[in-house]
């Protein structure tokens, strides 16, 4: 595993993984978040915009606000309301972590944007890379 997080410019591995992407909140019941989280042997979350699978009642507006992510009886994930009057976002467990300190380090993440701050850094990064290779 230390050759992976060499080649990711790392010294030394994460305390937590953290993915735009779905965990149990998969159809299959492993997601992104769980794959990588077990491969790695890492705490994983996935953090994904859209839903794939369960149902949900909408959160209240509010920042902090939750509501459970069913599929089921069986308690999927949270539906997490980041900033006040936006879109939520759909946390679920990968690897090693509980919902709840799941939710908790989404929102502490989620600071000025809808999604946190680790992810978004990710995205415009990445983005920032295709378009210097299409150049």
């Amino acid at each position: 595993m230390t050759r992976i997080y060499a080649m990711l410019g790392l010294i030394t591995a994460p305390d937590l993984l953290m993915f735009d992407g779905h965990g149990i909140a998969h159809p299959r019941r492993c997601g992104l978040a769980s794959h990588i989280g077990l491969l790695m042997d890492r705490p994983s979350i996935g953090c994904a915009k859209t839903l794939l699978s369960g149902y949900y009642d909408e959160p209240d507006t509010e920042r902090g606000h939750s509501s459970r992510l069913k599929d089921g009886d069986e308690i999927i994930g949270a539906v997490v309301r980041t900033r006040h009057g936006v879109k939520p976002l759909f946390v679920s467990i990968g690897h090693r972590i509980n919902l709840k300190d799941s939710i908790s380090i989404v929102l502490r993440c989620c600071s000025r944007y809808r999604i946190p701050e680790t992810i978004r850094q990710a995205d415009q990064l990445a983005r920032g890379e295709l378009k210097h290779l299409k150049r």
